[in-house]
């Protein structure tokens, strides 16, 4: 049955909640007509309606400021969303979308905040799998006081060298025998910050009346024999998408700078509760992207590009920028970043430092930016395995506020038997990588510049492969059985569009007010542009990648199954994998490039700054089964001690 759309001279004669009740009806009747859902690639046809160049954002909800949706937009919106139909469904369906599109209006009007998440809440753990229980918290088993770190013994606060690139332990060790205090510590901490932010720009805000108030506080508890545990004293930077109440929080993103909160993130607060001194608001890319961060080159303000210590001329890599840079440099005792898709994983890498990225539902995000809701993890990027357990052990568990949050245990016992463990390793990841074959058509259509770059890419993958082969020559020389595993035969990277839709969704109100144009990265492959895009992605198409996404959480649960850790290069397909499905990944340094490595070449606008050169870090990273994260920090807490590549530090000027 065909219903006449209804005129644009009818549509304003009637009240707005009229007009939505009409076109909702009609809407029902030419869905069940045409045997369509109710969710028709919405997002392409709001992308293609849209408003004459130069209107006023004031108008964006009204009803009547669109223009009339024609066949020829919604024949546009169907090529776009990849479904195929006859003008007669096309004429037919032109109701429904009015009424779509009202609904998605009135939505729009009520300016929903970053931190009003989805009634859907992402469970990483497949069905018929037993969910975890909950466990009493325990302190984390350490092993021997063995140099995990610089000596300390005879170590006095003039000492800084020495002093600044301490673990957790020995700073503990320092502030309970005392020799130092936490008041020293902080200054110490602070001075460094400001004394090479200028070249690392990792510092947003520094936070330095509550860090000497919290400093005084637990030197005053610590002398009076209250001891609040591990953390007790230590110093430490948060990434700038934590909410700290009475400091700007502003997500590393031009528009953000005077963004404030009335209540700190629960993580902060499980911090301040352990005793921990938070000095710092550390460098993230803008939104969570990359290391740039901040406003427009040539804008004459604060930002730019944070730098890894081992190479100033290079990116910190990112989103975890500040809290990589801050960590390796010795400016701070920990940090805390999060991990959407790499961001604890790759900066980590760069900078030469160790990060866990807990698995998805361990740590809660209350009080954080969000900004893909089935996939944001918060971890601890520290100098070593030891201590990212140590502050895990403060900041996991329920809050009751994160309903991603699983009553899973995390009970890190270094002392435990790494020849007990089932370790398994990504054989193919292992295998030294060679240029792939193209075809004449490929050939032809590639420029000299890109043929030279794809080929340096693999030169630089295939040096730095001797370090993952060695890595398991180590293992192997540890007693450690390694059974060769490969992940499962899945399109992973097909998924990603569920990132970009709830990264869009997360923050729609920038793209539709235009504001996104603020923002320091404008390129093709930035936030604003991907925000853009994923608008035109279909709702149906979202669902049906969710569902996929069920299918890859039963293979990799299989996958895992078999194994306690399983051990891999940092970057390539599991990185993908493992941050789609939830699994807990820690990356340790694993050595230094040699003199022989493939040079550094910076680019010329600094906007993608290469990686690798002689004298920069590698990194390997160990994963585990779901909520099964003490047995990764286990052997990659062996491999630490035995390989010794968290003593390097950089060399700072």
């Amino acid at each position: 049955m065909y219903y006449p759309k209804m005129s644009s001279d009818m549509q304003s004669s009637l009240p707005n909640d009229e007009l939505l009740d009409a076109t909702r009806r009609r809407f029902l009747s030419v869905s069940t007509a045409a045997g369509l859902g109710s969710t028709l690639f919405p997002g392409a046809l709001l992308a293609l309606a849209t408003k004459p160049a130069g209107a006023q954002t004031a108008a964006q909800s009204d009803l009547r400021a669109w223009p009339e949706i024609t066949p020829e937009m919604i024949s546009a919106a169907a090529a776009i969303a990849a479904v195929k139909l006859t003008p007669e469904q096309e004429k037919m369906m032109m109701g429904g979308l009015v009424g779509q599109r009202n609904s998605a209006l009135r939505v729009r009007e009520m300016h929903l905040p970053n931190s009003v998440a989805p009634t859907a809440v992402f469970n990483p753990v497949p069905a018929g799998t037993p969910a975890p229980q909950p466990v009493p918290k325990q302190p984390v088993v350490l092993g021997a006081v063995l140099d995990v770190g610089p000596s300390v013994e005879g170590i006095s606060p003039s000492q800084e060298d020495k002093l600044a690139f301490a673990t957790i332990r020995q700073l503990g060790a320092l502030l309970r025998g005392g020799k130092i205090t936490s008041v020293e510590l902080t200054k110490m901490y602070l001075a460094r910050l400001k004394r090479y932010d200028s070249t690392l720009r990792f510092v947003i805000t520094l936070t330095e009346e509550r860090a000497l108030a919290q400093a005084a506080a637990a030197d005053r508890e610590l002398a009076a024999g209250h001891d609040r545990g591990p953390l007790h004293g230590i110093p430490w930077g948060a990434k700038d998408l934590l909410a700290v109440k009475g400091y700007p929080t502003t997500w590393g993103a031009a528009g953000f700078e005077q963004q404030s909160f009335d209540e700190d993130a629960e993580v902060v607060k499980r911090l301040d509760a352990a005793g921990a001194v938070l000095i710092a608001k550390l460098t993230l890319g803008a939104l969570a992207q990359g290391d740039l961060w901040g406003y427009p080159a040539g804008a004459g303000k604060p930002g730019g590009r944070t730098r890894n210590p081992w190479n100033t001329q290079q990116g910190s890599s990112g989103s975890s920028a500040g809290s990589a840079s801050a960590t390796s440099s010795g400016c701070v005792g920990f940090a805390i970043g999060t991990e959407t898709l790499g961001s604890i994983s790759s900066p980590s890498t760069r900078c030469g430092v160790t990060g866990l990225r807990p698995s998805f539902g361990l740590v809660p995000r209350t009080g954080a930016m969000a900004l893909v809701w089935s996939m944001d993890k918060i971890g601890p990027i520290t100098r070593s395995v030891e201590d990212c357990a140590l502050v895990l052990n403060a900041i996991y568990g329920p809050d009751g506020r994160d309903h991603s949050v699983q009553q899973a245990p995390f009970h890190a016992d270094l002392t435990a038997d790494i020849h007990a463990l089932r370790v398994g390793y990504i054989e193919s990841a292992f295998k030294s990588p060679t240029l792939p074959p193209t075809s004449a058509d490929e050939s032809k259509s590639m420029t000299a510049a890109e043929r030279a770059q794809r080929k340096a890419y693999i030169e630089r993958r295939a040096y730095d492969n001797q370090f993952d082969r060695r890595a398991l020559e180590v293992l192997r020389g540890m007693g450690v059985h390694l059974t060769p595993v490969e992940l499962p035969s899945f399109r992973f990277s097909a998924l990603l569009n569920i990132l970009g839709a709830e990264a869009a969704a997360a923050f729609d109100e920038l793209t539709i007010s235009g504001r996104d144009a603020l923002l320091s990265g404008q390129e093709p492959y930035d936030w604003p542009n991907g925000f853009r895009t994923s608008r035109l992605l279909p709702a149906v198409d979202y669902i049906q990648a969710t569902r996929a996404r069920t299918l890859a959480l039963a293979a990799m649960h299989e996958t895992f199954a078999n194994f306690d850790v399983i051990v891999a290069p940092s970057e390539g397909a599991q990185l993908t994998a493992t941050n789609l499905c939830g699994q807990p990944a820690v990356i340790v340094p694993n050595g230094l490039r040699g003199p022989d490595a493939p040079p550094f070449v910076r680019s010329a606008d600094d906007e993608w700054p290469d990686y690798g050169g002689p004298g920069t870090p590698v990194s390997l990273t160990f994963l585990a089964p779901l909520y099964q994260d003490a047995k990764a920090v286990s052997l990659a807490h062996a491999y630490q001690l035995k390989t010794g590549f968290q003593l390097l530090h950089p060399k700072l000027a």
